[in-house]
């Protein structure tokens, strides 16, 4: 996969994953507690995850493809 394609997915992701916090901050999410626990233990660690990824996976897969090749 191509990196310009990997990042839209995960960019895509993270704005669709962010949809269910947005309602649990301003919307009726957070009474509903089957929800409110969707978006507290699923969707907000997955929206933390794919940001860092976006942020810093560049640099990860560097340091990860230099230091295998090192070896």
């Amino acid at each position: 996969m191509k990196a310009s394609t990997e990042r839209k997915i995960i960019r895509w992701l993270h704005i669709i994953l962010s949809i269910p916090v947005i309602g649990y901050i301003y919307g009726p999410v957070a009474t509903i507690p089957n929800a409110a626990s969707a978006v507290r233990w699923a969707f907000f660690p997955l929206i933390v995850l794919s940001g860092l990824w976006l942020w810093k996976g560049p640099w990860l897969k560097k340091r990860w493809q230099g230091k295998a090749v090192r070896r």
